[in-house]
């Protein structure tokens, strides 16, 4: 799958003030990302607010980055859940046919054993008919996907070929990348942890600021990949203010109001999130002049 090497991002839901669908800001930063170099676009994660979206609506996001992206990089769809058979009957409805592999979280809230986690995933692979991407993120799904499961999942379905690791723990990341198979994927889920994840052997990420600052953060991986990692480290340490700043009260709120500083999109989000601070816009939009041609 080298598809997926480099820059992924997971695309946010732009909404219009009243909280609708923004079709047409979700093409124009569809455009944005990829203009900026980044590798590929995540569909329906986490990012893109999926968990408030009507069915409807998610339709209407697929269809809309489908056409925009008119088959210029290669589609990742986010389908996941704490229902395995629910997943299950998601990915056999789902027209994946513009896609290239699912991104599926590990199960959130039930807080399921090692075994369920390998269960689970187990079950929906045997069904997928794409590349499966794990997605372990702890801070919200309540439980640690660990580097025994993810190797043992690897080695046991050919169809799970990757895993977007969001734990935050760079020992576990350096573990899983030491013992996963030959051809297995180890993606950041953490943009301040991409690079050290890209420079110990992983093969990209799934970024959030790489949508609203593609060129950079597609070099900075780029860059890593190729092992130069002086120029790198400058990028790093340029992006990583404005890393810091998008996560701070949540996400999408922050990388929303990045969005709003480019023109590109309102910041609305949706409840129970609500927009970023005043504050914190104020500093977004400090942080962003140099990207966004601005005066402040």
């Amino acid at each position: 799958m080298d598809k997926l090497i480099g820059t992924g991002v997971a695309l946010i839901t732009p909404f219009k003030h009243d909280l609708t669908v923004d079709t047409m800001a979700l093409s124009n930063i569809v455009n944005h990302c990829i203009a900026g170099g980044v590798n590929y676009l995540v569909v329906l994660g986490t990012t893109a607010e999926t968990a408030t979206l009507t069915d409807a609506e998610k339709e209407l996001v697929i269809s809309t980055v489908i056409s925009a992206n008119a088959n210029r990089v290669p589609l990742v769809l986010g389908i996941g859940g704490n229902n395995t058979s629910a997943v299950i009957q998601m990915v056999k409805n789902q027209d994946l046919t513009a896609f290239d592999a699912i991104l599926s979280v590990s199960p959130y809230y039930n807080k399921p054993t090692q075994e369920g986690i390998y269960q689970h995933f187990m079950a929906i692979a045997a069904q997928a008919p794409l590349p499966i991407i794990i997605y372990n993120v702890p801070g919200r799904t309540g439980s640690n996907v660990l580097p025994e499961t993810v190797v043992r999942l690897a080695q046991s379905a050919k169809n799970i070929v990757a895993v977007k690791e969001a734990s935050g723990n760079m020992v576990q990341i350096m573990q899983l990348i030491k013992e996963k198979p030959k051809g297995f994927m180890v993606l950041s889920g953490d943009d301040i942890l991409a690079l050290p994840t890209v420079l110990a052997g992983g093969s990209g990420v799934i970024s959030v600021i790489g949508q609203g600052l593609p060129t950079e953060f597609s070099k900075m991986i780029q860059f890593g990949l190729n092992s130069e990692t002086k120029a790198a480290y400058k990028l790093q340490y340029a992006l990583q203010e404005g890393i810091e700043l998008i996560f701070e009260e949540g996400n999408p709120a922050g990388i929303k109001s990045v969005f709003e500083v480019l023109g590109l999109s309102t910041a609305a989000v949706r409840l129970p999130l609500v927009e970023a601070t005043n504050d914190l816009k104020s500093r977004i939009q400090v942080f962003m002049k140099p990207y966004a041609g601005i005066d402040v």
